[in-house]
């Protein structure tokens, strides 16, 4: 016999599995047609995503509408799992995106930013060269660059320095201030003979959009700063999550009860009234 704690959980996992088919679909759509390096990064887990949620929104339900115990069992204890991941990724996350800033220039309106100021995980991440092709291929892709430099093409060098620009911005498209350069456009510096920096970010800057900065540490740092703020938003968007996950796990574990419940009583030769 059906009980709330049944429907509840059956309808939350219909709800569930029709989510599930847009994300996988996304992901087979972009294993196939994606050109870019930047989509091919996210194919394979977009796949894998939607493949979980639909596993696990048919086991739950299945599981609660069926009365299939053991269904409804693995249903739990996957539900369990994610609960103690999703609380120590919640956990991780505050941790490693707690070190790192970027630093105030006096008369300047953005900030710059350095690699070593970041947590030493998140310094490694960017550091793998395979990781950092894919990371730069998204960014030339995204137009970071090139939309900065339209947008601000008509700006004398006076007026850029007073621009509040991102950390993007700021890391991977203009060279660091300690180089010293000659401003021509916001992407096309001059370098100078006379700059004796020891800063190897000078070395690295380029004119080609291509390249410009992002073969460069404070790239690197700025991308880190923008992961940190996002990470920080993702982690109060986990502890909302998993209060709501302890919910329906409390539910499921109510529904399990009443699907042995009820099957003991089949066995028994009567039914719950």
């Amino acid at each position: 016999m059906f009980r709330l704690s049944n429907n509840l959980v059956g309808i939350l996992n219909f709800i569930t599995f029709l989510l599930s088919i847009p994300i996988l679909w996304a992901g087979i759509w972009l294993k196939n047609k994606g050109t870019s390096e930047c989509d091919k990064f996210f194919d394979t887990p977009v796949i894998v995503l939607g493949v979980f949620l639909l596993l696990v929104s048919l086991a739950g339900l299945i599981g609660a509408c069926c009365r299939v115990s053991w269904l409804l069992w693995t249903y739990l204890l996957v539900m369990f799992l994610l609960i103690v991941l999703l609380f120590c990724f919640t956990i991780f996350a505050f941790v490693v995106t707690n070190k790192g800033a970027g630093q105030v220039l006096s008369g300047k309106g953005y900030k710059e930013y350095k690699l070593g100021d970041y947590s030493n995980w998140l310094q490694k991440r960017v550091g793998n060269e395979k990781n950092w092709r894919k990371i730069k291929s998204c960014l030339i892709d995204a137009k970071v660059c090139s939309d900065f430099n339209q947008k601000f093409v008509n700006d004398t060098v006076d007026v850029l320095y007073t621009r509040h620009l991102s950390a993007l911005q700021s890391g991977c498209c203009k060279p660091s201030d300690s180089c010293g350069f000659i401003y021509k456009s916001p992407t096309n510096w001059e370098k100078t003979t006379t700059n004796s920096t020891s800063d190897p970010d000078c070395n690295a800057w380029d004119n080609q959009t291509d390249v410009l900065c992002f073969n460069c540490n404070s790239c690197k740092a700025g991308l880190l700063d923008n992961l940190k703020r996002d990470w920080k938003k993702v982690a109060v968007v986990n502890i909302i999550f998993l209060v709501f996950l302890i919910i329906v796990y409390s539910v499921g574990c109510c529904a399990f009860r009443n699907n042995r419940r009820d099957n003991n009583a089949y066995s028994s030769g009567w039914k719950h009234p």
